[in-house]
């Protein structure tokens, strides 16, 4: 049996035993790493370590604890109240505008695990808030991020283009937008209509403050999710498709740090919460950071783990009773399940793995059969590694038959980039980390498992899709 073989092997019985038991994926990846790394690959510790994420780490805990600083101040509940009251008081918007905002972001360059960092904390925060899926939320920001990432002054889209320049292959740099645009749209519709949108647009307005301003039926029904506080703590809205089921705390977190990060409630019946609409110097300092945050990332190309982090050190610095509940919510156990799994993905890259398989399709002598493998190659890999990594390899490999001419160049292209991005859903790609990561007051594990199926859904379905849109009718 070949070190490739055996090295995927060793990948599905990681997925296997971290399914059926509870075990951390991460900590199994690690083990797997170390095993067919040295066993197999006759790496040394220098060798597996570097596929360690460093940059990833960073930014997992740097952003989760800026946004748990934001959460303990009650900086994000002011945010949530000025986003009910851009929108209207229409909850239903708020996915859109999240979509929205991360695509701009990236069209105008920023990078796509940037975007989400900055815009997914304040969105999941929301999705607790007003008992909106959490799913629905986090799709829609990372769904979001990628429909502008193909734009001609995207990161995504001058690299890409950049690539077909370079092999002298047919391009079309405003195709490759609309294709990315127009998959990630429909896709936000779907989502939209399946995790609970329309029961989002049935509940008609929120009052900025939070009270009920008409359900649509004329009920007067609350319309801000299952979001109760009392004697006994805060009780929020978690995780379903869309049917507002009441969460689990997340694993490794203290009470006392729920209660200070769930929307404010009064301490004792009758007393009123925190005002969730004044600026206090903490909430002040704190919108300043994240300001600082945006600006630093993308107008100075500045790393967003390292930026936040500083950012949060130096509100701990300032206001630390609220860094003490803060670094409590530091999302560990998904630093070191996506930390462990990118460096057994490090280590089948080193081994030649990635490159061994993608090979072994382009061999193919069928090009339309080959094209879709290579789609599918792309969306698998990059659930786990680098979109951009993925498509600097496949895009050369599909060369040779591209310059058959029996495959339109322009249409397998987009059909590749769309596949090896639109899959950053999966929880195991920055992007869906980053999700995972900054979803507050949540089951992390059932949301996990959610992101996952969403995410093998994505990949077993988009690739064949895109293939059988762009590729068949040659494109290019």
């Amino acid at each position: 049996m070949s070190p490739e073989l055996i090295s995927i092997l060793v990948l599905v019985v990681v997925f296997v035993i971290a399914t059926t038991r509870s075990v951390n994926m991460g900590a199994l990846a690690f083990a797997a790493a170390f095993g067919v790394g040295a066993l197999v690959a006759d790496l040394d510790a220098d060798g597996i370590f570097a596929g360690f994420p460093g940059d990833l780490f960073v930014v997992l805990v740097g952003v989760t604890y800026l946004f748990a600083i934001a959460r303990a101040n009650g900086t994000t509940d002011w945010l949530v109240h000025a986003a009910i009251r851009l929108v209207r008081g229409r909850v239903a918007l708020i996915p859109w505008v999240m979509f929205a905002l991360t695509g701009a972001l990236t069209a105008i360059g920023a990078v796509s695990p940037a975007a989400v960092a900055i815009v997914a904390p304040l969105a999941l925060s929301f999705a607790v808030r007003y008992g909106i899926s959490p799913l629905l939320m986090g799709t829609m920001v990372v769904h979001g991020a990628q429909a502008g990432g193909f734009s001609p002054i995207s990161i995504y889209g001058t690299i890409v283009n950049g690539i077909v320049e370079r092999e002298k292959l047919p391009g079309s740099e405003i195709t490759l937008f609309l294709a990315s645009l127009t998959v990630n749209l429909v896709i936000a519709g779907v989502v939209f209509f399946l995790f609970g949108g329309l029961k989002l647009w049935a509940r008609g307005s929120v009052a900025v403050d939070g009270a009920d301003a008409g359900d649509g039926d004329g009920d007067g029904k609350a319309a801000t999710g299952d979001s109760r506080g009392g004697a006994g703590g805060t009780r929020t809205s978690g995780v379903s498709g869309g049917t507002g089921s009441t969460s689990r705390t997340a694993p490794g977190t203290s009470p006392t740090a729920v209660a200070t990060a769930a929307p404010a409630a009064p301490a004792h019946p009758g007393e009123p919460g925190p005002d969730t609409t004044r600026l206090t110097p903490a909430r002040t300092a704190t919108l300043t950071a994240l300001v600082a945050l945006v600006v630093a990332v993308l107008g100075f190309d500045l790393d967003a783990g390292l930026t936040a982090i500083t950012l949060a050190v130096l509100l701990s610095a300032a206001w630390p009773e609220d860094s003490r509940v803060a670094v409590g919510q530091i999302a560990w156990p998904t630093v070191l399940l996506i930390c462990g799994v990118l460096t057994y993905v490090g280590v089948l890259d080193q081994m030649g793995t990635i490159t061994w398989a993608g090979e072994g399709v382009s061999g193919i002598g069928v090009p339309l059969l080959a094209a879709v493998l290579l789609c599918y190659i792309g969306a698998i890999v990059s659930a786990f590694a680098s979109s951009v990594g993925i498509m600097g390899a496949l895009i050369p490999l599909a060369v040779p038959f591209l310059a058959q001419g029996e495959i339109g160049a322009i249409g397998m292209v987009s059909a590749l980039a769309v596949s090896a991005t639109v899959v950053d859903v999966s929880p195991f790609s920055t992007n869906g980390a980053l999700v995972l990561a900054a979803a507050p007051d949540v089951d992390r594990e059932r949301f996990f498992r959610q992101l996952m199926v969403y995410g093998g859904i994505v990949v077993a379905a988009v690739p064949a899709v895109v293939w059988l849109v762009m590729v068949v009718p040659g494109w290019g």
